[in-house]
C-alpha cells in the first residue's frame, strides 16, 4: 500500500517550471515551420521535446502575443524571421563547421565578413522584396548567432580559439564510458567522415600553360566530388565508400551498371552529402555490419561516431535497433575525429600517386605539354572511380587504427609498430619521384604537401548557396 504524502511533502516534490520568453517561443516556431524536427529544436534551444511540442500546438496564441509586442520588439521579431537571414545563418554555420573540419583558423572578423558576403549573395539569388533588406553583421548580431548555434568563442585576431579545448579533454573519457557500458570491442566501433576531392586536379607546377588550364570555377563545378569514407577502430573493416557527384549519369558511365561499381554512386548538384543521402547511406551501412559481426562471432551491435556537422540527420537511431549513434562535440572534429586524423590524408596521397602512375603510363616520360593535356582531357570519372577504390584499399589497417589515437587511445594495437607499412611521407616521396619520371624534375616533397593541402579549398559562396 502506497504511503500518502502530506501537503508539505507534495509541495516539495512539485516540479520547477522554467519560464520561456516570447523570443524563444518564436524561435521554436520559426524552426518548426522551416521543417526542423522537434527533437533537434529541443537540443538546440535546451528544451524538452514535449515542451517544444506544446509551443507548436499553441502557435496561434503565441503569434497573437507577438503582435501585441512593442514596435521595437516587433521589428526585432520580424528581422529574426527573415528568410534571407535564416538561410544566411544556416549556411554560415555550415561554412564554420567546414573550416573547423579542415582545421582552418577563424575569428570574429572573418565570420562577420563571410556573413555579409553570404547575405548579399542570397539577396541576389532570392530577388523580389529581399533586395530592400540590409544587414551589418554587428557585434550584437554575432553574439546572438554564437549563442543560438552553440559556437565556441573565436579569437579576435586569429588565434586557435575555434577548437573547444575543454570538450576535447572531456569527451574521450565520456566515450570510453559509453564503450565500456555497451560492451563494444574495437571491431564494433565505427567512424565515417566526408571529404571533398578534385578528382582530375593537376598541380600548378605541371607544364600546362595558364591559358590551357581550365578556369577554376569551371573545374570546381565539373571536377569536384565528395566521398564518405569510414571503417572500424580495429582497422580490419573498411566501409564501401559513398561517392557524391554533380551528375547522375555522366558520359563516361553510360552503359555501366552503377550497382556494380566498387562504391555507392549518388548525385547532388553541388556534390554534397545531404541529410537524405546520409540517411540512405546509413540504411546501406547496417547489413554489412551485421554480416561482419556474424563472421567474427560478435554480437550484432555497433557504435557509430559522427561529427556534429549540420548535414547529419538526427533520426538515425530510429532506423536500427542494433546501431547506437554518438556525436562528437562541436568544434572538436578537426582534432578528434579518427578519419580526419591521418586517414583521409593518407587516402588522398595514395590517390595522387595513382594519378601520376597513370599519367606516366599514358603520357610517357617526356612530359611534353601536349601529352599531359591529352591525359587530362582523357582522364574520366570512371578512371577516377577505380583509382579511388584502389587508393582506399591501399590505406593500411595500421593507419585506420592509428586514427583513433586521440579519441580512443585504449584501442591502439601495440604490435602496429612492428609491421612494415608505408608512411604518409613515403607515399609523398613516391609522388615526387613519379613527377620526375614524367618530366617535372624540380618537384620536391614540399611541393607535393602543398598540392595535397590545396585539396581542402574553402567553400565558396556559390557552393554554399547551392546547398539550398
Amino acid at each position: 500500500m502506497k504511503r500518502l504524502l502530506s501537503a508539505g511533502q507534495r509541495r516539495s516534490v512539485k516540479r520547477n517550471h522554467k519560464a520561456i520568453n516570447l523570443q524563444v517561443k518564436l524561435e521554436v516556431l520559426r524552426r518548426f515551420e522551416a521543417g526542423e524536427k522537434l527533437s533537434r529544436i529541443g537540443r538546440t534551444l535546451g528544451l524538452s521535446t514535449s515542451t517544444v511540442a506544446t509551443i507548436c500546438d499553441n502557435r496561434d496564441k503565441i503569434r497573437a502575443s507577438s503582435q501585441a509586442a512593442t514596435p521595437q520588439a516587433a521589428t526585432k521579431l520580424m528581422c529574426s524571421c527573415s528568410l534571407v537571414m535564416e538561410n544566411m545563418e544556416r549556411l554560415l554555420s555550415v561554412w564554420i563547421e567546414d573550416q573547423n573540419q579542415r582545421n582552418v583558423l577563424v575569428n570574429v572578423v572573418l565570420i562577420q565578413e563571410k556573413a555579409c558576403s553570404l547575405f548579399q549573395e542570397l539577396k541576389q539569388t532570392q530577388g523580389g522584396g529581399a533586395e530592400s533588406e540590409t544587414f551589418g553583421a554587428s557585434r550584437g548580431w554575432f553574439a546572438r548567432f554564437k549563442a543560438w548555434h552553440g559556437l565556441a568563442t573565436p579569437g579576435a585576431g586569429g588565434e586557435a580559439a575555434h577548437v573547444d579545448a575543454e570538450a576535447m579533454r572531456r569527451y574521450p573519457v565520456l566515450l570510453w564510458r559509453v564503450i565500456l557500458e555497451g560492451g563494444y570491442t574495437a571491431q564494433q566501433v565505427f567512424n565515417v567522415d566526408d571529404t571533398r576531392l578534385f578528382w582530375r586536379w593537376l598541380p600548378d607546377w605541371t607544364v600546362l600553360s595558364p591559358a590551357k588550364k581550365p578556369a577554376p570555377g569551371l573545374r570546381a563545378a565539373r571536377d569536384l566530388l565528395t566521398l564518405l569514407l569510414g571503417g572500424n577502430a580495429a582497422g580490419d573493416f573498411k566501409l564501401k565508400p559513398l561517392l557524391v557527384y554533380p551528375l547522375e549519369n555522366p558520359r563516361a558511365l553510360r552503359g555501366f551498371s552503377k550497382p556494380n561499381l566498387p562504391m555507392l554512386w549518388r548525385s547532388h548538384k553541388k556534390a554534397w552529402v545531404t541529410m537524405s543521402l546520409f540517411q540512405e547511406w546509413f540504411v546501406y551501412f547496417c547489413p554489412p555490419v551485421e554480416r561482419y559481426c556474424a563472421q567474427h562471432g560478435l554480437r550484432h551491435k555497433a557504435l557509430l561516431i559522427l561529427d556534429s556537422a549540420p548535414g547529419r540527420p538526427t533520426n538515425l537511431d530510429d532506423l536500427s535497433d542494433h546501431v547506437r549513434l554518438e556525436y562528437l562535440p562541436k568544434n572538436t572534429t578537426a582534432l578528434l575525429q579518427p578519419m580526419t586524423q591521418y586517414v583521409v590524408a593518407t587516402f588522398k596521397a595514395c590517390y595522387l600517386r595513382k594519378l601520376f602512375r597513370l599519367l606516366r603510363a599514358r603520357a610517357g616520360s617526356a612530359g611534353e605539354q601536349s601529352a599531359v593535356l591529352d591525359f587530362w582531357r582523357d582522364y574520366s570519372i570512371l578512371d577516377a572511380v577505380y583509382n579511388i577504390s584502389e587508393s582506399w584499399e591501399e590505406v593500411s589497417s595500421v593507419a585506420l587504427n592509428g586514427g583513433w589515437r586521440k579519441l580512443w587511445p585504449e584501442c591502439l594495437q601495440h604490435d602496429a609498430g612492428s609491421r612494415q607499412v608505408e608512411t604518409l611521407s613515403q607515399i609523398r616521396w613516391d609522388v615526387a619521384a613519379l613527377a620526375h619520371c614524367v618530366g617535372f624534375s624540380e618537384v620536391v616533397e614540399a611541393d607535393v604537401v602543398e598540392l595535397l593541402q590545396s585539396q581542402g579549398a574553402d567553400l565558396s559562396n556559390e557552393e554554399l548557396v547551392g546547398l539550398e
